[in-house]
């Protein structure tokens, strides 16, 4: 169970760490941490003509929060906070009913975490860098 959980897809986005970094000038920025788990996520955000053009996030947490955090640098430059929303929305859906159909194009990578389903207390490590998003796109 325990492979299935972190397979090698996980542990390769997380490897990945699209994104990782920090903007110098955000146009949003926020922090969020998990007090039962520890993970830690800052997300900054840039937003032009309600696009981001830019994202970096900087991650202290398990390796399910870091591949988290490196799927949504992968794939949110150049998306609007609506489309940004579906994909946190996908993400949800996937974890708590185990649906992966009805991917946005280009995120197949959510279906990785379709082991995590049956982790209840594993779900808010892999949300917890989409929450950081939600905060620093409106603040931006």
């Amino acid at each position: 169970m325990i492979e299935a959980l972190y397979n090698k897809g996980i542990r390769e986005l997380a490897d990945a760490a699209h994104g990782a970094g920090r903007l110098a000038a955000p146009t949003g920025s926020a922090l969020r941490d998990s007090p039962m788990c520890g993970d830690r996520v800052r997300m900054d955000v840039e937003l032009v003509d309600g696009r981001i053009t830019a994202l970096a996030h900087e991650v202290k947490g398990c390796l399910l929060c870091r591949a988290s955090a490196s799927l949504i640098g992968l794939h949110a430059v150049g998306s609007t906070p609506a489309e940004v929303e579906r994909l946190r929305a996908r993400m949800a859906a996937m974890l708590t009913a185990g649906e992966v159909s009805g991917m946005p194009e280009g995120a197949d990578e959510i279906a990785l975490f379709a082991p995590v389903q049956g982790y209840r207390s594993r779900h808010g490590c892999v949300m917890i860098a989409f929450e950081a998003l939600t905060i620093a796109l409106a603040a931006g």
